[in-house]
């Protein structure tokens, strides 16, 4: 909890927060031993959110939210909507291009 005011705070105060990648890519790591992230990692649609997407990697580096969804099935529904919507997004801005 404590880490998670502390992210909050820092994330208030300082504009745009830099990206930590060893911690995203460690979480990332952790939720692939769950079968439910396992499958949404390899899928097509999502795959390439992991990598490029800000958003989706800044909610990957809380490790509040990754021990959330390892734990709460309601989490890992919150994570896949978010997912979706993000994907949604994206291919909305690429056919404005």
């Amino acid at each position: 909890m404590l880490e998670f005011i502390i992210n909050f705070l820092s994330n208030t105060y300082v504009g745009q927060p830099t990206l930590h990648t060893r911690k995203i890519d460690q979480n990332i790591a952790r939720l692939q031993h769950c079968d439910w992230f396992h499958d949404i990692y390899h899928h097509d649609q999502y795959r390439s959110l992991f990598f490029a997407n800000r958003h989706v990697r800044k909610y990957l580096q809380s490790n509040v939210r990754v021990k959330r969804m390892m734990k709460n099935k309601q989490a890992q529904e919150r994570f896949l909507q978010f997912l979706h919507k993000q994907s949604k997004g994206r291919e909305q801005k690429n056919c404005k291009q």
